[in-house]
């Protein structure tokens, strides 16, 4: 619940007092400005690096390599563009942050220990002993089959096609 109510209430909390007191320097006109000025350069920052990355991950997988460098540059990438879309000096600010190369390195690195972690607590149970037969398909043939009357289905001709 801790991470939730810091997305969910603190930070549009922040992001409010923030925009209030920077309108109240600056006026609503130009902070209504500022939004959406950075809004529309932060996509347009964001879909160019994007679109580098995915090149990237092309370039490596046509090598044949895998483009894990290049997965995690998108996913932070795709997170930048979702903070600099959304309407907020905080948000724009972290978002802007993750477009720069630098910035994003530290950043991967981060995600990259924290997926070390996540993925060293990953237990994997399997049955013992096993459930079926080591011969499963032996041991079941011939498949039974059910005895009963043999009824015939097929339809009989209509009247007009009976030959006399």
């Amino acid at each position: 619940m801790g991470y939730l109510a810091l997305l969910f209430i603190v930070v549009p909390a922040v992001e409010m007092t923030l925009l209030v007191e920077l309108g109240s320097r600056i006026g609503g006109v130009g902070t209504l400005a500022l939004v959406i000025t950075t809004g529309v350069v932060g996509a347009s920052l964001a879909k160019r690096a994007g679109l580098d990355v995915l090149r990237r991950i092309q370039t490596e997988t046509q090598q044949g390599h895998v483009p894990t460098d290049a997965l995690l540059d998108g996913a932070i990438i795709l997170v930048a563009g979702v903070l600099l879309v959304t309407p907020g000096i905080l948000t724009d600010l972290v978002g802007f942050a993750c477009l720069i190369p630098g910035l994003r390195g530290v950043m991967k690195g981060a995600v990259r220990g924290y997926l070390a972690r996540a993925a060293a607590k990953v237990e994997v149970v399997t049955p013992s002993p096993a459930p079926w037969p080591q011969e499963p398909f032996v041991a079941n043939w011939p498949p039974k089959t059910r005895q009963g009357p043999v009824i015939d289905v097929t339809p009989e001709p209509p009247p007009s096609d009976r030959q006399v």
